[in-house]
């Protein structure tokens, strides 16, 4: 029996095959000293694992995007997760690794926080239920970072350079090393308890700090600043300048912001911007008020215009209740609006007072008043000469129709002052009254 002959590529792609087929060589770990690291433009790292007796080639594609580390160098000692597989074209064994960690202090933080994470995301500190929304504009901002760091001049920049008169608090803090954890979660408490004891109204809490490796900034993932951060009533951003992963704080925080500067720019709106927005607003009321006062004529020229010749005395009548109802309704609902732009302008103006915008807004009031007497002034116009045209109209009508029909032969029959209409409203021994064109006759009904 003649031998199975195979070709290399063959062999090099059943050994593929089966490396790649078999659990043993997947998502295996391996700790080794690196050599020959080389960084590609296409974002591929190669490089080999070896220890004193072997040594392996291995790949990461795409390491920028699955935390590796960017300042590898010979001789570190380093553990990865990855599989086993050959390179078909010439049979080169490798590991293919889905992640690279350091077997030093900060490997054992990356595993560390991970267990963290797991924790509290389980009890739910994570959720987005728990998210308190931020501010429109907030007027005082507490601030807990390190007093002489970058991070303070960078929000007090940013803030006073988007809009003036924010009032910054700072709560010196470590945002490093031991103790910063408890430092950081004491800013935090100590603005809760300004506000609860009403020494200083905090409207937000910004935490953070420049970036740095993860043991610079472990403190942001410690118990004490994620417990202050999850009890506080006070919304609070976690603004500590990375982006390659979420801290702990990131997680818990109502608001996430990449830097310091960041924080700011979400908090605070260009000055300029809000007082457009505010424009817009009052235009869209003034449209608003505009609409509805022309449904209002519109409604009212449809009921004048659907009166009927026939039964016209109770249709004139219900007519006139109706529209004593939509006037009434009319007054109620622009008293409602003015009261409410009134109560919405007050409102603003106190806040705005505070910053230097009470021109502004004086100059806004004086208009929204002027512009609610003219509309009320046009209103009770336009109702007064509706209210004069049914009049006359009514006494246009009352004044020969009713002598018409009775010159034609008709009669009115009336009993106790009442118009009777049927028959059956009648009975025996009921005194009436009859109403011809010249006379009226009394009667009994036998």
């Amino acid at each position: 029996m003649d031998p199975t002959i195979f070709s290399v590529s063959e062999v090099n792609r059943a050994v593929k095959q089966f490396l790649e087929g078999t659990s043993t060589f997947k998502n295996m770990y391996i700790q080794g000293e690196l050599s020959n690291i080389t960084y590609y433009r296409s974002g591929h790292l190669y490089f080999t694992l070896k220890d004193d007796k072997a040594s392996v080639k291995c790949a990461i594609f795409k390491y920028l995007y699955k935390n590796v580390p960017t300042d590898l160098k010979e001789g570190d000692h380093v553990k990865i997760m990855g599989n086993a597989t050959i390179y078909e074209a010439n049979g080169s064994f490798q590991i293919i690794a889905e992640t690279l960690e350091k077997s030093n202090k900060a490997g054992s933080l990356y595993e560390k926080m991970e267990m963290l994470k797991k924790f509290y995301f389980e009890k739910g500190y994570f959720d987005d239920s728990n998210k308190k929304p931020l501010p429109l504009l907030p007027l005082n901002i507490g601030v807990v970072t390190a007093e002489t760091g970058a991070a303070i001049k960078d929000i007090i920049n940013t803030v006073h350079k988007r809009f003036k008169n924010i009032n910054i608090y700072l709560y010196p803090s470590k945002v490093q090393g031991e103790g910063a954890s408890a430092e950081i979660a004491s800013g935090i408490e100590f603005f809760n308890k300004m506000k609860d004891n009403g020494q200083l109204d905090t409207d937000v809490i910004i935490i953070g700090r420049g970036g740095g490796s993860i043991e610079d900034l472990w403190a942001f993932n410690e118990e004490p600043v994620i417990e202050a951060v999850y009890t506080s009533e006070i919304p609070v951003i976690s603004a500590v300048g990375h982006e390659i992963d979420n801290l702990l704080s990131d997680l818990v925080a109502d608001r996430r912001a990449a830097t310091p500067t960041q924080a700011a720019e979400i908090l605070i709106p260009v000055k300029e911007e809000f007082i457009n927005g505010l424009k817009i607003k009052k235009n869209t009321l003034n449209k608003f008020l505009l609409n509805k006062i022309s449904f209002v004529k519109k409604e009212l020229e449809h009921r004048k215009n659907n009166y009927y010749i026939k039964n016209y005395i109770s249709i004139l009548n219900d007519k006139k209740l109706q529209l004593i109802e939509k006037e009434r309704k009319i007054s109620r609902e622009l008293r409602r609006i003015t009261e409410k732009s009134r109560e919405q302008f007050n409102y603003r103006k106190n806040r705005f007072e505070k910053i230097n915008l009470k021109f502004i807004i004086e100059q806004k009031k004086l208009y929204i008043e002027a512009l609610e007497d003219k509309l009320n002034t046009a209103i009770q116009r336009k109702i007064k000469n509706l209210k004069d045209g049914l009049q006359y109209k009514n006494a246009k009508l009352s004044g020969y129709s009713v002598n018409d029909i009775l010159k034609q032969g008709y009669t009115i029959t009336r009993k106790n002052g009442k118009v009777i209409k049927r028959g059956i409203e009648l009975s025996k021994s009921d005194n009436i009254e009859i109403q011809f064109s010249d006379i009226k006759v009394k009667s009994i009904i036998k």
